[in-house]
């Protein structure tokens, strides 16, 4: 599915508390409010009392879905909750997580961000079982359901089962009438942390979901680590990672995470400044002042006004409210593009040579609409400089890219990326220059949309239609 703003996507993000006393089910929409940024199609929460497990999902963003009275009903002292970009399975409420499946052990919900590579496989194994039906089109349902059949005592031991047939990216938190359970894919490839508020237990996506809530950020979920947190407190087993290796979405640090999350050890805004910085080393221009594509720009623009001597300015103002809306803009406005979501400044643009900071270009699509606007504003020169390499192969692994042949980047040279976009200069930062600005090795990371190294075999050409 093409997305309408050019834009990368994540998957989802997911959230999970363990927390006798609490109210799971109003920290759990705080905690998914702080991860909005992962996915804005559907949210839901799930909350278990030790006998009963229900869930509520929907449509929309977090603040849209849930009211009091849905909160309310969520009653219990363990809750996992989802927020979903679809990037398996179609845009429908069928598909919201998280997902709710039964079997002789009880009920168990389900929720995901990432994307599986060998879910033809999965489902064979599924129809090897019996299990014909299916009420999604999304991959994770394969796994919730092949969890709730496979053989084993206990959840524990069914999802120790299940796990090693599982390939692709995955970062799940699953919920049980008695237990909290997260599990991390043995590549690492989407993030997941761990947290700890007073007597509560805590798995989130990014650690910003801890702060939001008042949580303290105890580490990292390892890779091919499953964590199960019951009466006893924490506990963590492994999974199989024969032939895996650490490969984190190097993406996380130019764009999908949030400023605030520490993932790493590393604080991302300042990972983002580092960038911005390198990139104004190996990109300077003879310019007026430093302007970022807000939001997720600014801390690189930052970085490269710092390095270069430059002035730092906003000539874009973002309308936040423009956001997700169900309410589709007529031809007209349509057509008028990035104006339903910036605004252009000619009071700091008239006359200016300006440098334009954005962290992507995917299509190309986007970027030129925003030099045009700056050109309308007044400026005199548009210099574009993005904070990561060229985009040449998409991703299979739970982020929402174009294909191949989409990608502008995978069919013209940077020259003519740049009379495409009518830029007097663009320049993209090098592998090594980002590797080197977030300060971790490069063989930590999954940097395939840039190199085509995929860190497993994958499934080329996935779509977002049932499969």
């Amino acid at each position: 599915m093409a997305t309408a703003d050019d834009r990368l996507h994540e998957a989802c993000g997911v959230f999970g508390i363990y927390g006798p006393g609490e109210d799971v089910a109003r920290l759990t929409f705080f905690g998914l409010y702080a991860l909005q940024h992962r996915g804005q199609e559907s949210a839901g929460i799930a909350a278990a009392d030790g006998h009963d497990l229900k869930v509520f999902s929907d449509m929309g963003l977090v603040s849209q879905v849930f009211s009091e009275d849905d909160l309310t009903a969520l009653q219990g002292h363990i809750a996992i909750g989802h927020t979903r970009y679809s990037t398996t399975g179609s845009s429908c409420v069928e598909n919201a997580q998280p997902i709710l499946v039964g079997g002789d052990l009880g009920p168990m919900a389900l929720a995901h961000n990432g994307n599986l590579v060998n879910t033809q496989y999965l489902r064979s194994r599924l129809l090897e079982r019996g299990e014909l039906t299916e009420s999604t089109t999304t991959d994770s349902e394969s796994v919730a359901r092949l969890c709730a059949t496979a053989p084993g005592r206990d959840w524990v031991e069914r999802i120790r089962h299940t796990m090693p047939i599982v390939k692709g990216a995955y970062s799940m938190v699953m919920l049980t009438p008695r237990e909290l359970i997260a599990v991390r894919d043995p590549y690492g490839i989407r993030p997941l942390c761990f947290g700890r508020l007073g007597d509560s237990w805590i798995v989130a996506s990014e650690s910003c979901a801890l702060d939001t809530i008042g949580a303290e950020l105890l580490r990292e979920v390892l890779p091919g680590e499953m964590l199960i947190i019951d009466e006893h407190g924490p506990r963590s087993e492994s999974i199989d990672r024969e032939g895996a290796h650490d490969a984190m979405c190097i993406f996380e640090y130019i764009y999908f995470a949030g400023a605030a999350s520490v993932i790493n050890d590393t604080l991302v805004y300042l990972a983002r400044e580092r960038i911005g910085a390198e990139l104004a080393r190996e990109y300077p221009v003879d310019a007026d002042l430093v302007m970022p594509v807000p939001d997720s720009a600014i801390p690189a623009a930052i970085g490269y006004a710092r390095e270069s001597g430059l002035p730092f300015q906003e000539g874009l103002i973002k309308n936040r409210y423009i956001g997700r809306t169900f309410i589709q803009p007529d031809q007209r406005l349509r057509e008028a593009g990035v104006a339903l979501k910036f605004n252009a400044l000619p009071e700091v643009l008239e006359g200016k040579r300006v440098v334009v900071i954005d962290d992507s270009i995917v299509r190309g699509t986007t970027t030129p609409k925003i030099v045009e606007m700056l050109r309308r504003a007044g400026a005199r020169e548009v210099h574009v400089r993005i904070s990561a390499p060229p985009m040449i192969n998409p991703c299979y692994l739970g982020i929402d890219t174009a294909r191949r042949e989409e990608l502008i980047a995978a069919n013209m040279d940077v020259p003519s990326i740049c009379r495409h976009i009518d830029a007097d200069s663009l320049g993209y930062l090098s592998l090594d220059g980002l590797v080197a600005a977030i300060g971790l090795p490069k063989n930590r990371f999954c940097h395939a949309c840039f190199t085509g190294e995929y860190p497993m075999p994958v499934q080329l050409d996935l779509d977002l239609v049932a499969r």
